[in-house]
């Protein structure tokens, strides 16, 4: 069963909606889920990195407000209270668009919800009631369609594996090692469900394809060691955690064995640069070095045609205590956790010492083999940019 990090009830007539987070600063020692009931709740998770992740900063954003429309029960049902709903919906999709500034679907779902409640106060008739819910069940559709998106890029970025790497065509043919490594948290703690470069590797090893995982710690916030090899345990797919420091070294040992890289992304550029977490761009140099394949999944609202290039990409830092800090549960002599004991925060930097800290990183495009999607993979072409016209229907979709 694949791991459920974001919980929502839609209201009943009986109780308004509610939302529930898989608290992923407690993980991997702890399993603790937390009730988002405002905006303010929601800011503060993504802020806080309690969520985190492109896809289910979106959703979790876009779901806070459903439950706070839903149960602020005192919205006027005369027509004019329309426009009030409006300015609400409005106002709070914008405080929630300023927690985490890189991710594009954060953005992009902002955009799409605020168009809605535009439409919605436009009906005839129209009231507070009726704005607020078309806006709960836009927000609820984004969740079934972020999970059923992601089966679907696990789908395609396996298929382009078993046809386009020397892995891959062993494997098919019964024969051989098929392993991938992984950067960062993809899975269903970063999306509504599944996930994206996560998604591509439940989908091989689903298939009886994948040998093996390797992943990354991702420092300094080890979302790979606390998070992604979380999620691998939990669904008992075979994997080994290297520190960053490793990817080098294990490319070279690996040889053709290992088919892919892959990784998600928090925004790609009209040309196919794309921004992820700091460590990425390092692991699309060496990739290239060792003729392995590295592939971006990620949903087609991570793709951002108005940002021509990477360099348009601004690039949050985050808090120098992330690099000269260190927080981590406490164990006993044999290496067991204390479950009762508080998270010790150690020092492990001398006290003055500059940092910078910058949270994502620019993959040029020319670095970058394929970008899986929900529509399928888009290849890079031979100017060394992409092209995606073809998983766009029409420039309203895009």
């Amino acid at each position: 069963m694949v791991l459920q990090a974001i919980r929502y009830y839609p209201a009943r007539e009986s109780s308004a909606a509610s939302l529930e987070i898989l608290d992923q600063l407690a993980l991997p020692h702890r399993s603790v889920y937390l009730s988002v009931d405002s905006c303010e709740d929601a800011w503060n998770a993504i802020r806080q990195m309690k969520v985190r992740g492109a896809p289910a900063i979106a959703i979790v954003a876009a779901l806070s407000l459903a439950v706070e429309l839903s149960r602020a029960r005192t919205i006027e049902t005369k027509a004019e209270a329309g426009q009030s709903a409006r300015e609400f919906i409005w106002n709070n999709l914008e405080y929630l668009k300023s927690s985490r500034p890189t991710a594009v679907n954060l953005a992009d779902a902002v955009g799409k919800l605020k168009a809605i409640a535009e439409k919605a106060e436009k009906m005839d008739g129209a009231d507070g009631h009726a704005v607020a819910d078309s806006y709960i069940t836009a927000a609820e559709k984004m969740l079934i369609d972020d999970v059923k998106d992601n089966e679907a890029i696990g789908k395609h970025g396996a298929k382009w594996i078993r046809e386009n790497t020397k892995a891959g065509s062993w494997r098919g043919a019964g024969e051989g090692d098929l392993k991938v490594m992984t950067h960062c948290n993809t899975g269903s703690l970063a999306t509504a469900g599944y996930g994206t470069a996560l998604g591509v590797i439940r989908s091989l090893h689903a298939e009886n394809m994948l040998t093996h995982t390797f992943c990354s710690e991702t420092r300094p916030y080890n979302q790979g060691s606390r998070l992604t090899a979380y999620e691998l345990v939990h669904d008992k797919i075979p994997a080994t955690l290297i520190t960053d420091s490793m990817a080098a070294s294990l490319l070279a040992r690996e040889g053709d064995s290992l088919a892919a890289i892959i990784v998600g992304a928090d925004r790609v550029a009209a040309n196919g640069d794309t921004a992820n977490k700091i460590g990425t761009y390092s692991l699309a140099v060496l990739a290239r070095h060792h003729g392995v394949k590295f592939l971006v999944a990620a949903p087609r609202t991570t793709i951002d045609l108005w940002t021509a290039t990477g360099t348009d990409i601004v690039i949050e830092e985050r808090a120098k205590e992330e690099i000269t800090r260190m927080k981590g549960a406490k164990v006993d002599a044999k290496g067991q956790v204390l479950m009762d004991e508080v998270a010790e925060v150690i020092s492990v930097a001398a006290a003055d010492i500059d940092v910078w800290n910058p949270a994502f990183d620019i993959t040029p495009a020319a670095l970058i083999d394929g970008i899986v999607t929900e529509k399928g993979v888009v290849e890079r072409g031979v100017d060394g940019s992409f092209n995606f016209a073809s998983i766009f229907e029409s420039t309203a979709e895009a």
